[in-house]
């Protein structure tokens, strides 16, 4: 993987800029995809919220400070961005976010990007019961092993809370998939 510190700054360079933002999508967008992919759940909308995270960070670069990891910084960006699709979509659809949500969840199965198998599809249902917040730390912790301390800085929330979210979300599913008739 390129070496980030190098890679700030060819991104803030007029000279290299545009040959470092190749290389940054190039290294980052499979795992910004997914990242988004599991918030947005359909594959068209995360392929758009993975662009507008592109233009944001193109657009923002110089004001990286690097008080972060470049990916965590990118990784808040991606989640702040699915969050707004969500409640855009669904305020044009004069629904709630959650509605949005088991919209996406419902078309999941017909998607033809998804691969996952009944169980995924079931597990899937499972976060989607969760409040958003715990949806977001359970999925970063879970199928993105990212640390407490980047979770901290990506949603801008305490160890202790995200800790106290994560327990919960665990429990919630863990319930969930007991009580699923089809499980």
């Amino acid at each position: 993987m390129v070496e980030e510190q190098s890679l700030v700054t060819a991104l803030k360079s007029q000279d290299l800029r545009e040959k470092a933002f190749r290389e940054l999508i190039t290294t980052y967008k499979e795992r910004l995809y997914w990242h988004i992919r599991k918030i947005v759940l359909n594959h068209d909308d995360a392929d758009d919220v993975l662009q507008n995270t592109f233009i944001k960070v193109f657009r923002n670069i110089d004001k990286f400070q690097g008080e972060s990891k470049l990916y965590t910084w990118m990784y808040r960006i991606a989640t702040n961005e699915s969050i707004t699709f969500i409640n855009k979509k669904a305020k044009k659809l004069q629904v709630t976010s959650e509605e949005v949500q088991q919209a996406a969840l419902s078309n999941l199965k017909e998607d033809v990007y998804f691969e996952g198998s009944e169980i995924q599809l079931k597990l899937q249902r499972a976060i989607a019961s969760l409040p958003q917040k715990q949806q977001l730390v359970f999925n970063m912790k879970y199928f993105d092993d990212i640390t407490y301390e980047e979770l901290s800085t990506i949603l801008d929330t305490s160890v202790g809370g995200l800790k106290s979210s994560y327990h919960i979300a665990v429990k919630k599913i863990t319930t969930f998939l007991e009580n699923d008739e089809t499980f």
